[in-house]
């Protein structure tokens, strides 16, 4: 039987006590997320195992190139078949196969404190920026060469929001040298932001000091930070079919370390990739697969996750193109290849627009569903992203924090309960009334429904009078009145011992990255 439904007192209804009145403030607990929606599927499973089998074949069959001479000889030591002269990797099934079953299906990636972990296995879900890009812009300032003002002030946008669960690689510092840049990057996320932080492949020189700044900035010894990862890094392949020096350094290096790296080929369909969202993920596949391979020969067990973000280039242009339908539906596709391995895996928004406008919510949010009913478990690219990852707009992180906070909310479980289906208001309001006044509202009005955090709901008349102000000039008010508060409070003893290290590395010529 199901739970009783109370009925109401025929006696007078009384108004909720002062106090309750409302409910109080709303409050949102967007951190850990689990996600609602059951897969949606864009092949059969036949199709699925089909292009599994076929990305197998390419590499057993036609194999993947790797420049890094230490990956091919770990390679070569587990059964890989390497043609020294063409640097061409031939990877056998059995050897695949072994490497998906040592990879971790579920575990936790650390942050600065407890309540900043992630357990990352599939149907929890977790958010990150846009990343990678070389400039900046906003309405203040303009469209400019990324800096490290820059990568500070976005950390801590990013510090803000709940429903970004993750540090990442927002905007270039190209106002520091290559072989500083780590050391500038990292320390903005330690002393700026208690998330979980990210840190480029460019090198061991490069790992070794971020690996150390965290370790010795969380205050851990080296066995406990090598036991469970605390820092990841994204390791692009080069489509199609092959791992250049810095990204195989990286999967070897991070896997040895403890720490987290997230394979994950960018295939656009119709460049470097088939012109077919099949023949993309096949490819995709192939790729992942063997730098997840590459991870679990430098240590079995490492943290690995799989990873895809494949889209189409328009075909008058080359240029790249988001939030189409072939997105969409490489990311069903991805989600179902993930499934199929079972691991945890990364998928992508995206935005080719070149401004804060309609095209680019369009194209965003698209593609975010996209990940999100593929059940990816970490989207990147969801807030900021402009001009196919050339630019992050300040802007558009507040306007797209809409949309990840309304996907956060989707995530967040909806009672059932014998107060909220309401019978008590269904019995109090007569028919033809409303229910602005109904004792269950009056309880509840405050808490109720989401609090909009850029959109205008005020009428049209309201909205002219207090000066016609768009979505994008009203995001400008917010960015900036989030940068006036005070940053993080952060232990100052640690901030000096991170920043005497910075010092002293800086002095002895930092870590260069390789050629």
């Amino acid at each position: 039987m199901g739970e009783a439904v109370e009925r109401p007192s025929r006696g007078r209804r009384r108004r909720p006590p002062r106090e309750t009145a409302g409910g109080g403030a709303r409050t949102t607990a967007y951190h850990r997320l689990k996600n609602p929606f059951s897969p949606v599927t864009v092949f059969s499973e036949d199709r699925v195992h089909a292009i599994h089998e076929t990305a197998l074949s390419v590499l057993e069959d036609l194999g993947i190139k790797v420049l890094l001479p230490e990956a091919r000889t770990l390679f070569a030591a587990n059964g890989a078949i390497v043609d020294k002269d063409t640097q061409m990797v031939r990877i056998g099934r059995e050897i695949v196969d072994a490497s998906v079953a040592s990879a971790p299906r579920s575990f936790a990636l650390h942050g600065g404190r407890p309540g900043r972990d992630l357990q990352m296995e599939l149907g929890t879900l977790a958010f990150q920026s846009g990343a990678g890009a070389p400039n900046a812009t906003d309405r203040k300032r303009g469209r400019r060469p990324g800096s490290l003002s820059d990568v500070r002030e976005l950390t801590r946008l990013v510090q803000h929001f709940d429903a970004i669960q993750m540090l990442s690689p927002g905007v270039e510092p190209q106002d520091v040298p290559p072989a500083l840049r780590h050391y500038a990057f990292t320390e903005a996320q330690l002393t700026l932001s208690d998330k979980i932080p990210f840190a480029y492949s460019r090198g061991t020189g490069q790992a070794e000091d971020v690996f150390r700044m965290i370790r010795d900035f969380r205050g851990l010894s080296d066995d406990a930070f090598a036991a469970e990862p605390r820092v990841y890094t994204i390791i692009n392949t080069n489509s199609p079919r092959q791992i250049d020096v810095p990204m195989a350094q990286g999967l070897i290096d991070f896997a040895r370390a403890g720490q987290l790296s997230i394979v994950t080929p960018f295939c656009l369909m119709g460049a470097m990739a088939p012109v077919t969202v099949a023949g993309a993920l096949t490819l995709s596949h192939a790729e992942a697969l063997a730098g997840i391979v590459l991870t679990q020969l430098a240590r079995r067990g490492a943290a690995v996750m799989y990873g895809a973000f494949a889209s189409n280039v328009d075909m008058k242009s080359g240029a790249p193109a988001f939030g189409t339908p072939e997105q969409v539906k490489a990311s069903f596709g991805a989600g179902q290849l993930a499934r199929l391995l079972g691991l945890p895996w990364r998928n992508a928004a995206g935005c080719a627009a070149n401004a804060n406008d309609a095209q680019a919510a369009h194209e965003t949010q698209m593609s975010a569903w996209g990940a999100v009913l593929a059940g990816a478990t970490v989207v990147i690219h969801a807030a900021g992203w402009i001009e196919g990852g050339l630019t992050v707009s300040f802007e558009k992180l507040i306007t797209d924090m809409e949309m990840v906070q309304v996907f956060a909310e989707l995530c967040t479980p909806t009672s059932a309960d014998n107060a909220e289906i309401a019978l008590d208001a269904l019995a109090e309001v007569q028919p033809g009334g409303h229910f602005f006044a109904a004792a269950h509202t009056m309880a509840r009005y405050q808490s109720a429904f989401y609090e909009p955090l850029v959109a205008d709901w005020s009428n049209f008349g309201t909205w002219t009078e207090r000066g016609a102000r768009d979505a994008d000039t009203r995001a400008t008010d917010i960015w900036t009145s989030i940068l006036d508060t005070p940053p993080l409070d952060v232990d100052p003893d640690r901030v000096e011992a991170l920043q005497a290290f910075i010092a002293k590395r800086t002095e002895e010529g930092g870590a260069p990255p390789p050629d």
